[in-house]
């Protein structure tokens, strides 16, 4: 599996940035080629993307949140994907983003594509569209503030 590391620092407290990350349907607003997400509910989210000029869905579940500290997920269909997010608070005003992708590229589009660095740079636009979305408003869109210890809430109301 391969896997990618970037981050990002966003001018806003932690609180915020991690409370933007959880409305996971809103990723489409900064993620490239991400055409919807429908959270299904606490823990389960299914994802259509457009990856190598064709479009993938698939299914994920959250393993572990923990607020303002992280989110980790796997996918359960589809093209083998994981990853976590990381949230560290750099000040009052400041929270470093950092993103731990791990993918399986499939087909000979997808491995071309990650060997010339198409998912770094993916990743890193991501990161600063997401950044750019946050710092532009000021505020969350929402918020959920449950905690997921592998793929169990913890505590938490659920907003379905």
């Amino acid at each position: 599996m391969a896997s990618v590391e970037k981050s990002i620092e966003v001018n806003l407290p932690v609180r915020t940035v991690y409370n933007q990350w959880t409305q996971f349907e809103e990723f489409p607003q900064f993620m490239e080629g991400v055409e919807e997400v429908r959270q299904l509910d606490d823990t389960r989210l299914h994802w259509r993307a457009t990856i190598a000029g064709k479009t993938e869905e698939w299914d994920a579940v959250i393993t572990d949140q923990i607020p303002d500290q992280m989110v980790a997920w796997t996918s359960t269909s589809g093209a083998e994907n994981s990853g976590t997010i990381r949230f560290t608070p750099m000040g009052a005003d400041s929270t470093r983003v950092t993103a731990v992708i791990g993918y399986e590229p499939e087909g000979i589009v997808e491995t071309v594509g990650d060997k010339i660095g198409a998912v770094d740079r993916r990743v890193q636009g991501d990161l600063e569209r997401f950044k750019s979305f946050i710092e532009d408003r000021g505020r969350a869109t929402g918020a959920w503030r449950g905690e997921i210890q592998g793929g169990t809430v913890e505590s938490g109301a659920s907003n379905f």
